[in-house]
Order: structure tokens, then C-alpha cells, then sequence
């Protein structure tokens, strides 16, 4: 196979098959944030610490990326039709677990299972974007509506996340989910063709799956327990020396099998080399702003819950435009550089943010700088998993997309370890306005680091294959590399 669209599978109803693929996407991105405006309401009437409370999030994203690989795994020998169903069902019955839950185990188990439910639905989901699409001007624009979902439902989730709680309490923010993902994978059932017959004779690398799904996992514990405990605590110490013997065992186990999970010509591609770089990095610096831009809102300047929610609806517009104009920008220029533009303004309005940050500020000093940063938010997520995947042959899309989306689970950690370390550095034994603004100063330095981290990024961009000029740009995620 030389591209992913060799067995291309094309929608016989492409319009209603997008619709679907980009609400499965939101359904993913709502999740990552739904749960952060009611937690405070989660702990009080559940009962849990304060020391306990964050696995609320971190179970889903501990789960989630430990368990790409092996969803991407059986996208590529199940096919991404039975895994975007099976998914689907995942989220919605773990949703229902959540929501029915009346103590925090149950409910960090349901968060866990909706976190396996988005490592099988992402994959699966992507690989239908990369290879259901005519290359070209149609594969482009249904990255930018997919990457549309994707960018600005991590931002929906806040404001959803906020009039559920407030109207309904906090059960509703998993209730939510029950109606979406069973509806969800009916429509799938007419919508998303069967596919090509896989090939046979393909092995599901047990060993690598097991050895990278539990050094993943272990890494994603450690990363999000690390700041809790503190990193010389013996439960982080412990599982990331476990963690990183796992994967080292991972590596020699794939040098070593007939059908490896992550076969060496992938590994080496040179895009998606970039693409893994450059999603974690794009997790580690933007991915974690919502999280700061929260604790201004809510610590600095007292907003509630729904007022938080409603706050983010302007950088959710400013998302939305970026991702449209980054269909557009790659069908005329190329991936590459539309990508690196959207970086370049993206960091650009983080700076601007980061200078607007103060105690006495009102939203309106920051507005500016939220617009522009939205619009390089929405264009780097949308062009990100197409550039990484471009040339990878359609049976190996869905571990192709793990492996980025995986780097983006693990990114998200370690950006938000850092930039959280840097951020409380100076808040220890504060109350009152001194607090306050020592929140705000150390939230601006955690924003200017976060700057300099997409800066950063936005070198690693142009490692992605340029765009021919004597061939059309074929757009993210498409089989031929001239589109990145």
C-alpha cells in the first residue's frame, strides 16, 4: 500500500456521514472538560477529599491514553466500523454508570471506561475522516468541520457542563452523554460503510499491546499523581520506573515480531515522526490554556459555574473560524503551511493573553487576545492528525492515529504538570488579594511558558513533508505527502 486512500471506502451520503463523524468528535472533546464546573458539587455530595477529587478527570484521561495503541490496533484489524459502534455503546453505558453513581469508586470506575470508550471512538473515528473522503478539496473540508467538533467542543464542554449543573446538578453532565452515543451509533449503522475485508493473516501483537497499553497507562498515572503527591512520593516514583521497563520491553518485543502494533516503516515516517512531536507539544501548550483561563475566571474574578461557561463562548466562535479557514488555507497552500500560520497566530494571542491577565481586568481587556488565540487553536487541531497520518496506508490508520492521538494524551499531562508547578510557585501560605494576585502573576508566567512552548512548536511543524508546487495540495490526511 502506498496512501490511505488505496482502499479508500467513499460515504454513499459523505454529507450525513460528516455530520456524524464531527458529533462523535464533540461527543469525545465534551468529555474533557464537561465534569471541570462541577466537580465542587461532585466532591460535596459524593464525598470525596480533596486529594481524591482530581481522579474525577484524570481517570478518563489515565484510561484514554493508555488504551490508543490497542483501539488503534483494532481499528486496523476489526475495522472502524465495529470499533466506532463499539465505542459509542462504551461512552453511553459508562455514562449511565457515572450519572447513577452514589460513591466515588463507581464513579472514578465510569470516568475510566468513558476514557476506553474514547480510545476505541478517536481512532476509529479518524481513520474514517483520513479514508471515507475523495482527496482534495472534499478530504480538506471534512478535516475542517471534524476539527471544528473537536476544537471548539473542549470549550462547549465548560459552558454545557456549567447550565447542566446549575439547572440539573451534577449527574446531568454524564446523563448527557446516554442519549448522544446510543443515538450516535444507530445512525451509524446505515451511515458508515462496511469497508474493505482486512487483510488476512494479521496477528493482534499481543504482547506489544499488553506491554504499551500498561507503560502508557503507568506513564499517564504518574504524570497527573505527580503534582498531587509530589514527584518523589513512592506511588509516582514506583509507576513511572514501571512505566518506562514496560515500554522499553515494548520496544524490544516490536524490533523482535513478524506483525508488529507499531511496524518500523511506520515509525520512521517522517510525518508522522513530526505529527507525534508536534501533538504533544500542541497538548502540552494550548491544550492546557482552558485549564488556566478557568482559574482566572472562576479564583481570580469569582465567576460561577455557568458565568465561566459563558465566558468561553467567544474563543469557542474564534475556534470555529480557525478550523474553517485551515480547510481552506491547506487546499491553497498545503498543510505544512497553514499549520505553522495557525501556530504563529495561536502563540501570538496567547501572548496577548498572558499580557491582559490581572486582578482588576475586565473580560473585555482580554477578549482581544482570546479571538486570536481561538483561531490558531482551531486551525493547529484541525491540521495536526491529517499532517500526521498523511501517507500511512489505509490498514494501518488506526494505529497510526493512536500513536498521535496518544502523544496528545500524554503532552496534555506533562504540559499541564509543568505549567501548574510554575503557576502555584509562588501562592503557598497566600489568602485573601494576595492571593489573588499571586494566582494572577503566576498564571501569566504559566501563560508566557506556554507561548514559548508553541513557539517551539511551530519549528517542529517544518518537519512535515512541504507541498509540491507542481502538484495540487491534497489537504490533511490525505495519501500522497504533498499536502503537508
Amino acid at each position: 500500500m502506498t496512501g490511505n486512500n488505496s482502499q479508500a471506502a467513499l460515504f454513499r451520503c459523505p454529507g450525513a456521514a460528516l455530520a456524524l463523524l464531527a458529533f462523535a468528535q464533540l461527543i469525545i472533546s465534551l468529555d474533557y472538560n464537561i465534569v471541570y464546573v462541577a466537580l465542587p458539587e461532585i466532591g460535596a455530595v459524593l464525598g470525596f477529599s480533596t486529594q481524591t477529587l482530581q481522579w474525577v478527570v484524570s481517570a478518563y484521561a489515565v484510561a484514554f491514553g493508555g488504551f490508543l495503541l490497542l483501539g488503534g490496533r483494532a481499528v486496523d484489524l476489526f475495522g472502524p466500523r465495529r470499533i466506532f459502534v463499539l465505542g459509542l455503546v462504551v461512552y453511553a453505558v459508562s455514562s449511565l454508570a457515572g450519572g447513577l453513581a452514589s460513591a466515588p469508586l463507581p464513579l472514578v470506575a465510569a470516568r475510566a471506561a468513558q476514557g476506553l470508550g474514547g480510545a476505541l471512538l478517536f481512532p476509529a473515528t479518524l481513520a474514517l475522516v483520513s479514508t471515507g473522503f475523495a482527496k482534495g478539496r472534499e478530504r480538506n473540508r471534512a478535516f475542517a468541520v471534524w476539527g471544528t467538533a473537536g476544537g471548539s467542543g473542549m470549550i462547549l464542554g465548560s459552558l454545557i457542563g456549567g447550565v447542566l449543573t446549575d439547572v440539573f446538578g451534577w449527574a446531568a453532565v454524564f446523563f448527557v452523554n446516554v442519549p448522544l452515543g446510543g443515538a450516535a451509533a444507530l445512525l451509524a449503522l446505515p451511515l458508515v460503510p462496511r469497508g474493505a475485508v482486512r487483510r488476512t493473516g494479521r496477528r493482534f501483537d499481543v504482547a506489544g499491546a499488553l506491554t504499551a497499553t500498561a507503560g502508557i497507562t503507568l506513564l499517564v498515572f504518574a504524570l497527573v499523581q505527580g503534582p498531587v503527591s509530589g514527584w518523589t512520593a513512592l506511588p509516582v516514583v514506583s509507576t513511572s520506573v514501571t512505566g518506562a521497563l514496560l515500554l522499553a520491553a515494548f520496544a524490544v518485543i516490536e524490533s523482535r515480531s513478524a506483525d508488529p502494533l507499531l511496524p518500523l516503516r511506520l515509525r520512521r515516517g517522517r510525518d508522522l515522526g513530526t505529527g507525534v512531536l508536534v501533538t504533544f507539544l500542541y497538548m502540552g501548550t494550548f491544550g492546557t490554556l482552558l485549564y488556566f483561563l478557568t482559574v482566572y475566571f472562576q479564583v481570580v474574578h469569582g465567576y460561577d459555574a455557568l458565568r465561566t461557561g459563558l465566558a468561553f463562548l467567544a474563543p469557542m466562535a474564534a475556534i470555529v473560524a480557525g478550523s474553517q479557514l485551515a480547510g481552506w488555507l491547506a487546499t491553497k497552500r498545503g498543510t505544512r503551511s497553514a499549520m505553522i500560520a495557525g501556530l504563529t497566530v495561536g502563540g501570538l494571542g496567547t501572548l496577548v493573553v498572558g499580557a491582559s491577565l490581572s486582578t482588576g481586568g475586565s473580560y473585555l481587556t482580554l477578549l482581544p487576545g482570546l479571538i486570536v488565540l481561538g483561531l490558531g487553536q482551531g486551525a493547529g487541531y484541525t491540521l495536526m492528525f491529517g499532517a500526521a497520518t498523511a501517507g500511512t496506508a489505509a490498514e494501518q490508520q488506526g494505529v497510526a492515529s493512536a500513536a498521535a492521538s496518544t502523544a496528545q494524551q500524554v503532552g496534555g499531562a506533562v504540559g499541564l504538570a509543568i505549567l501548574v508547578a510554575i503557576a502555584g510557585a509562588s501562592t503557598d501560605g497566600l489568602t485573601g488579594l494576595a492571593l489573588r494576585a499571586a494566582t494572577t502573576e503566576g498564571l501569566r508566567t504559566a501563560v508566557f511558558a506556554a507561548a514559548a512552548g508553541i513557539a517551539l512548536t511551530a519549528l517542529v511543524a517544518l518537519g512535515f513533508t512541504p507541498a509540491r508546487p507542481q502538484q495540487a495540495p491534497c489537504g490533511t490526511g490525505t495519501a500522497q505527502r504533498v499536502a503537508v
